[in-house]
């Protein structure tokens, strides 16, 4: 269980984090391949190599290998996404009626159920702070999923990313 390194490494101080990130592992609210590429997407968008190398050790025998890439996609994509449509919403005016001009057909195909990959979308959306990509994507999975679903992908990414938070500051402090 390599969640288990990962709540090994957590100082004391941070002691909820441990066990919320261990409630959250067994969450019933997601399908398997749901919780399980949420975490894995979080961790990736949470830019911690421990936290993604030991995320995807503990949910590698959950995930398909297109549900990973998937996964690793939805990262991937919304990490482009969520800096240019932040921008657009932060300076406003005609940028918001321009095309992007980027390419993201991944999200038109991502290879696992559209609404998976928009959840795990919604959940990077939040750990990057994108008001547009967080407004247009949890609007899709709370008319899939319900509200238990969304909100699930958000206690995920805010304690996936505060664990990684952590973990960063405690490996500084060691060196």
């Amino acid at each position: 269980m390599s969640l288990d390194i990962l709540k090994d490494r957590i100082p004391d101080y941070a002691k909820d984090l441990r066990l919320n990130l261990g409630t959250l592992a067994n969450d019933i609210t997601l399908t398997p391949q749901q919780l399980a590429g949420t975490f894995v997407a979080c961790a990736i968008a949470s830019r911690n190599d421990a936290v993604t190398r030991e995320t995807i050790a503990h949910f590698k025998d959950v995930l398909s290998a297109q549900a990973l890439s998937a996964a690793q996609s939805a990262a991937a994509i919304m990490g482009m996404n969520n800096i240019y449509y932040r921008f657009v919403h932060m300076a406003g005016g005609e940028y918001s009626k321009m095309p992007a001009q980027l390419r993201m057909s991944v999200i038109g195909n991502p290879g696992v159920d559209k609404v998976d990959f928009e959840l795990w979308c919604l959940a990077v959306s939040a750990i990057n702070g994108c008001d547009l990509c967080v407004t247009s994507h949890e609007k899709i999975v709370r008319e899939a999923l319900g509200s238990g679903a969304v909100q699930t992908a958000a206690r995920i990414a805010a304690v996936v990313h505060a664990v990684a938070v952590t973990l960063q500051s405690a490996t500084a402090q060691e060196g």
